[in-house]
């Protein structure tokens, strides 16, 4: 089983900044992309950043140049630092990562998401 924990949303006034930190753990063969995705109320779920195992990261338009995601692969963990926060960005966070396990014996690829953390960001 794998289990992913989001953690460092919080309110914040405009301008200011926020970390979000996000550990996968269990039986984890090896991790693949991790991501952020957010979700404003009434508002469809929206991709925010992703990074691969190896090669370049990927973001949203709307948040270039002011996020940035990395990853720590020996704690499993990814991150996304969030600057010049704007009231538009308020929304829940959810991690998500692509990970290979072990089922029996056959090795799958599967995507496990978490429960998501909170940000408000304040005019």
């Amino acid at each position: 089983q794998v289990h992913v924990v989001e953690s460092g949303g919080g309110l914040v006034q405009a301008g200011g900044s926020l970390r979000l930190s996000c550990a996968a753990s269990g039986s984890i063969f090896s991790i693949n992309a991790m991501g952020w995705y957010r979700q404003a109320p009434g508002k469809q779920r929206e991709l925010v950043a992703t990074i691969p195992s190896g090669g370049s990261t990927n973001y949203a338009d709307s948040v270039k140049g002011r996020f940035t995601i990395s990853r720590d692969n020996a704690k499993e963990t990814v991150y996304l630092q969030m600057n010049s926060l704007k009231p538009e960005d308020t929304a829940v966070y959810y991690c998500n990562v692509n990970v290979d396990i072990y089922i029996l014996t056959v090795r799958r690829r599967m995507d496990y998401w978490g429960k998501g953390t909170l940000v408000t960001v304040s005019s």
